[in-house]
């Protein structure tokens, strides 16, 4: 860990650029844009940096930050978060055996269900909601990796890290959390047991929905690191330097965006948790949700800012509460300064088991009572 790791989350983060730039005092870092860089007169490297797929001094502020942040040892930035999830896939054996929820980030379940039918790793899902289901899919000696999510998007059920990582271990499997919706400002799942955590950056940590990328860190640098080092070499799958400068950028602003999005998330979920035109709110914070409990030991600072709510009727009640928000934009992502709405079952399509009647609040940073009227009037404009 860099020497950051003794400050605040909120120091570290506001002053991600912790060294000025010694040529000109910036008290922000350049943009180095180079693909290549010279060695010196006697051939040797002038620093570690020999070509952009390797690694960019863009790179390294984030890198630190994060891991730093995380209390990992190194971080790895990448040019999507599937690039991120595909690297630690592509640096199992051939033909894993991979044990994974079925409520999960749906990009990464369908890369993971398309890597299992060409043979190229061994797929179990389980149910999150049963609490035996993960130690009765995990093999001891067979499994190699055990992925989870917390909390799962978009239903928002918590999974317990230790728990998770205590069935991992105990089996000879690596645990990765995938925490993007539980940035390291509230969350640091190394911390509870993780052996790998992962970020989509386009989401919370950028936050300004400028990027795309993804990021990895690890709790110890293991044989198993130094290939997904090597993976992402080797695929040319790495952030640009724009990019990465972008993320650093995004980052510096998390501690309050993040608390923002937080603060206006739980107000929006004690609001609506009793309306008559929903079934049920879904969110951590709320001491009704069966989680609660697990997410307030793991979260230190906020429950974030997704919400999820399930309408009375089904598909087309909910999807006619979407149309009819005007300051929640009807997009796909989260973790953005702006509220976005979706309804998930048309984004996924028949094949997923996410509820029809269910509509995915990705809370900004405007102000609440707008949120809540804009939530209001659309709920107001379905049949009594």
């Amino acid at each position: 860990m860099s020497q950051l790791s003794n400050k605040s989350a909120d120091t570290m983060l506001a002053q991600a650029m912790h060294r000025l730039d010694e040529t000109t005092g910036a008290v922000i870092p350049p943009i180095q844009m180079a693909t290549t860089f010279a060695r010196n007169p006697d051939y040797g490297l002038r620093q570690e940096y020999i070509y952009s797929r390797n690694g960019t001094p863009n790179f390294d502020d984030v890198e630190q930050l994060v891991a730093s942040l995380e209390r990992g040892e190194e971080s790895l930035l990448f040019s999507s978060g599937l690039a991120a999830v595909a690297a630690i896939v592509q640096s199992l054996p051939p033909a894993a055996h991979v044990v994974a929820p079925k409520g999960m980030y749906y990009a990464a379940l369908v890369w993971l269900n398309r890597l299992a039918k060409r043979g190229e790793i061994s797929l179990t899902l389980f149910d999150p909601s049963d609490t035996q289901a993960m130690g009765q899919a995990i093999r001891a000696g067979e499994t190699k990796l055990v992925w989870i999510e917390t909390a799962l998007n978009p239903t928002w059920q918590v999974m317990d890290i230790k728990a998770s990582a205590d069935l991992a271990h105990a089996a000879g499997a690596i645990l990765a959390v995938d925490a993007t919706v539980t940035p390291p400002i509230t969350c640091q799942p190394i911390t509870h047991g993780a052996d790998i955590v992962f970020h989509s950056a386009t989401k919370y940590l950028n936050g300004h929905s400028d990027l795309l990328g993804g990021v990895i860190t690890c709790a110890h640098k293991d044989d198993f690191w130094q290939e997904i080092c090597q993976v992402r070499t080797l695929s040319g799958g790495v952030m640009g330097p724009f990019e990465a400068w972008l993320l650093l950028r995004g980052m510096r602003t998390l501690a309050v965006r993040f608390e923002r999005a937080s603060s206006s998330a739980e107000r929006i979920a004690h609001h609506f948790a009793d309306h008559p035109k929903l079934e049920k709110v879904l969110y951590p914070g709320l001491k009704s949700h069966p989680g609660h409990t697990i997410a307030a030991q793991q979260c230190s600072n906020g429950f974030g800012g997704m919400i999820s709510l399930l309408v009375k009727g089904g598909f087309n009640e909910a999807l006619s509460v979407t149309k009819a928000l005007h300051l929640f934009l009807p997009a796909t992502s989260l973790g953005g300064v702006e509220s976005l709405a979706e309804h998930r079952k048309t984004i996924e399509g028949e094949l997923t088991d996410v509820p029809a009647n269910l509509v995915r609040l990705s809370v900004g940073i405007e102000a609440v009572e707008d949120l809540i009227g804009d939530i209001e009037q659309a709920l107001n404009q379905l049949p009594e």
